[in-house]
């Protein structure tokens, strides 16, 4: 069986389809698809159907250029990050939605022109949430009535809305095909549990529930983020993902930034702007990244007439230094080995308490001590999660 694709990875590429000699599980309800649109689309189910089963909870992923954006479960929202996902304080969120504003929230600006993968039946408040962002696409198991009727209307009625069928169970055996030779390799099926954190290397040794669903959601995450990768995680979702990189501190600093923005998202100084009105929540977004950034492409603060009702005071590095320094508990995981400490010397300028990463270089002992030095706990999954 075949379904058509409008065309490859790129528009010259014209001839393009999914192909399967069993039933097709996915089933076109709205649009049609691209070549990558399916990409994003079967990664992210992947991703979210194991976190749920891993943590039992609805879960949500945003993809873009088949690595997250962001991925999370439905622990529910606090007030301020209600107000920092701009989010009112009485609308009702059901555990879907919640799982999916995380998801789209842990990194705004990757997240633009996202694809969406969702765990369970899509419910009308997630899709009226879909409905206001700048996506792609939506896959999940179903669909309710008034759900599907709004995503059916986004974009001018060609959002592209896919159905899974969950009970789908793919080969074991994975191909990949490369100037005309097919790879071959077993599907890699492992998945974190209750055995995964016993092999703890550090002087600390405590891993708090709340920490432990976090090392969840970023190793999951990991399996499906394009190698070198590294994933930082907090409150049950991802909030920095490093992917594509060559080396190993190189994708730490990356997700660390990405952390960092996070963090500082939740301050005072940011969570109390005043922008004028009529900007929508994309514009925002922008704008808080620049008034964020070390080095801003845009001073908001000097122009501040044309993005606020009032001028902001200034955010300095020292400020942000101070308060990143303040706060602890993050988790971060890694799909390799850290190969040198200054790895971990950086996760821990953001806030990271928790580590999880395979093990297995010959400068573990290095790590161990970085780790120490740091007050953190660190644990060997003993599982390397290489994703290409």
């Amino acid at each position: 069986m075949k379904i058509e694709l409008k065309y490859g990875c790129n528009p010259n590429q014209k001839n393009a389809y999914v192909e399967s000699d069993a039933v097709m599980p996915v089933n076109v309800l709205n649009g049609r698809p691209g070549y990558i649109n399916m990409m994003d689309a079967l990664n992210g189910y992947q991703l979210v159907s194991e976190l749920k089963a891993a943590t039992g909870m609805s879960s949500a992923a945003s993809f873009k250029h088949v690595s997250p954006a962001g991925a999370a479960v439905a622990v529910p929202l606090s007030d301020v990050e209600r107000k920092m996902y701009f989010i009112p304080q009485d609308k009702v969120l059901t555990p879907l939605a919640t799982a999916y504003l995380r998801a789209r929230g842990a990194d705004r600006m990757a997240s633009f022109g996202d694809f969406v993968s969702l765990s369970d039946e899509c419910d009308e408040c997630t899709a009226s949430i879909i409905a206001k962002e700048v996506s792609d696409g939506v896959i999940a198991p179903s669909y309710s009535s008034e759900a599907l009727e709004i995503l059916k209307n986004k974009k001018g009625g060609s959002y592209l809305v896919l159905q899974i069928d969950p009970s789908y169970k793919p080969k074991t055996e994975e191909r990949h095909t490369i100037f005309g030779l097919d790879l071959v390799q077993d599907h890699n099926s492992w998945v974190p549990d209750e055995n995964s954190f016993k092999d703890v290397r550090s002087k600390l040794t405590s891993i708090p529930e709340k920490a432990r669903l976090d090392l969840i959601v970023a190793l999951i995450a990991l399996k499906y983020t394009q190698s070198n990768s590294v994933c930082y995680a907090q409150d049950g979702q991802t909030i920095g993902v490093g992917s594509g990189q060559q080396s190993r501190i190189a994708c730490t600093r990356l997700a660390g930034n990405k952390a960092d923005l996070w963090h500082l998202r939740h301050s005072d100084k940011v969570l109390n702007l005043n922008f004028l009105k009529g900007k929508t929540r994309n514009e925002k977004d922008n704008i808080i990244e620049q008034y964020l950034a070390d080095d801003p492409e845009i001073d908001v603060v000097a122009n501040w007439k044309d993005y606020f009702s009032e001028k902001p005071e200034p955010f300095t590095k020292e400020e942000k230094k101070a308060y990143l320094s303040s706060l602890k508990g993050a988790s971060l995981a890694s799909d390799g080995f850290f190969p040198f400490r200054d790895n971990i010397d950086r996760a821990a300028k953001s806030a990271v308490s928790f580590v999880a990463e395979p093990g297995g270089s010959t400068r573990d002992e290095d790590i161990i001590s970085a780790a120490d030095e740091h007050g953190m706990v660190l644990v060997f999954t003993n599982f390397r999660l290489f994703h290409h």
